[in-house]
C-alpha cells in the first residue's frame, strides 16, 4: 500500500491531496510561555525542552507589535531561496499557543487566517490550557474561516505515567482524552506529538502510546526522536548513563513497528525530528534527516510493510 511513493500516509500526501501542491509549514514564535516555566506548574519546563520551547528553527517575533506576515515572510526565508510555492501553513510553535489572554490570542490567529497565502494555521499547545474560553474562540473561528482549517498539536510523548513525572510533563493522561474529546466535538483536528526513546520506555511501551492514539482517532502524529540538547535538564541524566540512546537502526525499526499498528486514514506528519546543530548532544546520526527517511523507506520496502499492516482497529 502506498501514499503516492511513501509507504505510510505523510502530510505531503495529504496536503497536495487537498491543494493540489506542495504546502510548506512556517514556524512561528508568537513571544508565548508555558505553565510548566512561569510557575503555574512548574519552572524548569520539560526536561527535554530547550529554552526556545520547542521552537528552535521559528521565525522570531521581534516586538509584540511585529505582524504575523512579517514572520512568515522571515520564515520563507529559512528556505534559502528554494521553491516552495505560494501558500503556507502558518505554525505556531514556540511554547504554549493558547496560553495567554483571549484577545491577544484572537488577533494572532485571525491575523494569520486573513494572510491570502495562508491555508490554515496549527496551533502547538497543552491540553491542560484549553479552557471553555480557548475552544469557543477555535469554534468561532473554525466557523467563521469555513474555506481554512485550524489544527491543534498536542504533545503528549507518552501515555505512562512514570515516565510523564519523569519528564515533568505537568499533567496527567485523563486531561490529554478530555482535550482531544473536547475538540472532537468542534470539529478541530488533533496532531499528537510522541517522543521515541524515552528514558525507562521499552518499545513495546511506546507502541502502547501509538496503539491508544489510533483507538482514541486522533487525525495525525509526529514521531519524534528523543533530542539530548545543550542546557536541558535530560543532559545530566544522559551524562550519567541512566539510560541508553537509540542507533538509527534501532530507531526505524520502532518507527515501522509504530507505522504498521496506526490506521491508514491516520495522517503522518513526522518520523523523525530536527535538532538544531548548535545544540544537539545526541545522537549525532539524527542530524542526516535524508539519510534517515532513505533508510526508513529502503527498510519498510525490504520488509514489504506499510503503515496499518497490522492495524486492529
Amino acid at each position: 500500500m502506498l501514499w503516492n511513493d511513501k509507504p505510510y500516509h505523510t502530510l505531503d500526501y495529504e496536503l497536495k491531496r487537498t491543494y493540489g501542491e506542495k504546502i510548506y509549514k512556517i514556524a512561528l514564535d508568537a513571544n508565548m510561555t508555558c505553565p510548566n516555566r512561569d510557575g503555574s506548574c512548574g519552572v524548569r519546563g520539560c526536561i527535554f525542552c530547550s529554552a526556545g520551547g520547542s521552537g528552535d528553527f521559528a521565525a522570531k517575533k521581534s516586538t509584540d507589535e511585529d505582524a504575523v506576515a512579517t514572520q512568515l515572510e522571515k520564515g520563507i526565508q529559512y528556505f534559502h531561496g528554494k521553491q516552495i510555492g505560494k501558500h503556507f501553513i502558518a505554525y505556531f510553535q514556540a511554547y504554549t499557543n493558547t496560553y495567554a489572554p483571549i484577545p491577544k490570542l484572537e488577533s494572532l490567529y485571525r491575523e494569520a487566517l486573513e494572510e491570502p497565502s495562508v491555508v490554515g494555521i496549527s496551533i502547538a499547545t497543552r491540553p491542560d490550557c484549553l479552557g471553555s474560553d480557548v475552544l469557543s474562540l477555535l469554534d468561532r473561528l473554525n466557523r467563521e474561516y469555513a474555506d481554512k482549517f485550524i489544527w491543534i498539536e498536542l504533545g503528549l510523548q507518552t501515555i505512562h505515567e512514570h515516565t510523564a513525572l519523569l519528564i515533568r510533563r505537568g499533567y496527567p493522561l485523563s486531561i490529554f482524552e478530555q482535550a482531544v474529546k473536547r475538540l472532537q466535538d468542534i470539529s478541530i483536528p488533533t496532531i499528537t506529538h510522541v517522543i521515541i526513546g524515552l528514558p525507562g520506555e521499552t518499545k513495546s511501551m511506546m507502541l502502547e502510546t501509538c496503539c491508544y492514539l489510533g483507538r482514541l482517532g486522533i487525525d495525525g502524529i509526529k514521531l519524534q526522536l528523543l533530542h539530548i540538547l545543550k542546557n536541558t535538564d535530560l543532559v545530566e541524566l544522559y551524562k550519567k548513563k541512566t539510560f541508553e540512546i537509540l542507533d538509527m537502526m534501532g530507531y526505524i525499526d520502532i518507527i515501522i513497528s509504530c507505522l504498521e499498528i496506526l490506521p491508514s486514514d491516520m495522517v503522518i506528519h513526522r518520523v523523525t525530528g530536527d535538532g538544531p546543530k548548535e545544540l544537539l548532544l545526541a545522537p549525532l546520526w539524527s542530524l542526516d534527516k535524508r539519510r534517515v527517511l532513505n533508510t526508513l523507506h529502503q527498510e519498510m520496502k525490504r520488509r514489504s510493510t506499510w503503515q496499518s499492516k497490522y492495524c486492529q482497529i
